[in-house]
Parts: C-alpha cells; structure tokens; sequence
C-alpha cells in the first residue's frame, strides 16, 4: 500500500488560473503561470527565489528554451519566444490569426524538443481548437482538430503514446506517437473521466513508472490511472479548482499542483480559502520524470 501523502501550500499567491507547472531539472526551479493574467512564475523546489514576468496578454502555456536563456509561450496572440532576461518577446507563428473567439491553450515538449500545444474556444462551447506541434527547426504540425478545450498533452516514458484531453468530452485519449515525424495517428480511448461530481480532466503528467496524473478541475481530485487506463489512486485535494501537476524537486519526488482562484465563467464553482494556491505533495513514493527542454 501506498503511504499517505502531505499535501502543503507552497506558496499561496492567489493565481487567477494558475496552470502548466514545468520543473526544469537543469536549473532546478519550478515554473508555472497565470494563464488568466498573463504571467509566468519561477520559483526554487520549496518556494523561495520567486520571480514573475508580464506578458501582457492571456497565456496558455510554457516551456524552457534549450539554453535556458528563453521560454517558449502560447499566448492568446500566438507562439512566442520570451527573454529570460529582458521579458522582451518575439512572436514566432500564430497558428490562428482569423479566430478570434479562440487562445492558445496547454502544452507539453516531447522527447525529441518539439513543442505540442493546443487551442480553445474561451467560451468552451465551439469545436474551434487543434491540437499543434511546432519543431525547432520551425515546422508546425496539426496533430488533430475539432477540439473544444485542450488540455493534458504528456508522453509515455519511451515517448511512444502521446496522452491528450478534450476537457468536455470526458475522456483521456492515447495516439501512438511518432517520434521521428512528431506525427499523432490511432486515437483512441484511454480513460473515462468519472464527471459525476462535477470535475473534468485537466493538466496531466507521466510518472517514471508510465502511470498518468490527470488533475480533476471543479472536482477537487487528483487521479492516477495505470498504463492500462483503470485509476489506481484517487488523492482528494484542498480546494476543487486544481488545474494542472507537474513532479519535481532535487529526487523528483513532490508532485507539484496549481490551482484558480477565480473561474473563467460564471456557470463555473467558487472555492475555498486555498484556492489560487500553489500545492507541493509528497509521500507519494512516486518518482517523476525529467521534462524536456524546446530544441533540447
């Protein structure tokens, strides 16, 4: 049997949509973001250092350029390349300049150093998104389309099987991945996303063992599903708005958990006092595996 995790506030910063936690082993900090107010934070593995940018506009998610020196940010105007040091940033594509009701959503590098991200309808009503990869040698790739809100894009430890969700339509899909190509084929059915308490599937994560970590927004859970999609673990969380969970740490061993202080529409659940908080969980007994850097 598993031993109960700890589960402590990290830093209570209040995001209002805090998302897409990435721990860049090479520098050893965590990074996140407030999707809704458009910034990015930096941090140690036990909250110290903490550092913001601006990026003006809404952002979906992020990831750390090969050198370290810059991020790679899906901003609701389009992908762009941010300096570290500077803040300053350069617009690199915007994969849908004519929908405008649409924003760049969550995203994920594969083992190769390629960026996957999708798109949403802010309303999360419309089929209006896609699921993108842009390459460093600046391809870009639809992997799939017709998408309502993207969410939880995360590999299999062999990279092989790309895990992805539409929230609303409860499930978790696996394509089989190429990873000569960056091409997704063979969707298919993971796992059904229990929704009857009124959670759906968010940000997601592979541990060393090839389990998924899926965060339950509005349902105040985090879900472990075993290679085969059954749920192994079910851990409740403080507040119902979690949103996303990456591993990190010196071990890799504390399972980082964002969470929104504010919900994006009104039809959407309020929270407790937590809520907006940074989580770190640990007694997991769970490793992590190392994320990637873009072009790495």
């Amino acid at each position: 049997m598993p031993s109960s995790p700890h589960i402590d506030v990290l830093l209570d910063i209040k995001t209002t949509l805090g998302e897409g936690p990435v721990w860049d082993a090479e520098s050893q900090r965590l990074h996140w973001i407030d999707s809704a107010d458009g910034r990015i934070f930096r941090s140690t593995y036990d909250g110290r250092e903490l550092r913001a940018w601006d990026m003006r506009e809404p952002i979906g998610s992020m990831a750390i350029g090969h050198d370290g020196s810059t991020f790679i940010a899906a901003l609701q105007s389009g992908l762009y390349r941010i300096d570290v040091s500077t803040g300053d940033r350069e617009l690199i594509i915007n994969p849908e300049p004519d929908l405008h009701s649409n924003r760049l959503n969550d995203g994920k590098v594969d083992r190769q150093g390629r960026f996957l991200f999708g798109s949403m309808d802010t309303l999360e009503e419309s089929a209006s998104g896609s699921l993108y990869s842009y390459s460093p040698n600046g391809q870009l790739q639809v992997l799939d389309k017709d998408i309502v809100v993207s969410n939880g894009p995360c590999f299999s430890p062999d990279g092989e099987t790309l895990y992805f969700a539409d929230t609303w339509t409860g499930e978790i899909w696996a394509y089989d991945y190429d990873t000569v190509s960056g091409k997704a084929s063979n969707r298919r059915t993971f796992a059904k996303v229990d929704t009857s308490g009124g959670g759906a599937a968010d940000g997601a994560t592979v541990d060393s063992e090839g389990y998924l970590w899926q965060a339950l927004v509005y349902g105040g859970k985090i879900i472990r599903y075993a290679p085969d999609g059954t749920v192994d673990r079910i851990i409740k969380t403080p507040v119902l708005k979690v949103t996303s969970l990456a591993f990190g740490g010196p071990n890799m061993d504390i399972l980082f958990v964002t969470s929104m202080a504010k919900p994006p529409l009104p039809r959407f659940p309020e929270d407790g006092q937590q809520r907006g908080a940074l989580f770190a969980i640990t007694g997991l007994d769970v490793l992590g595996l190392p994320e990637p850097r873009f072009g790495a």
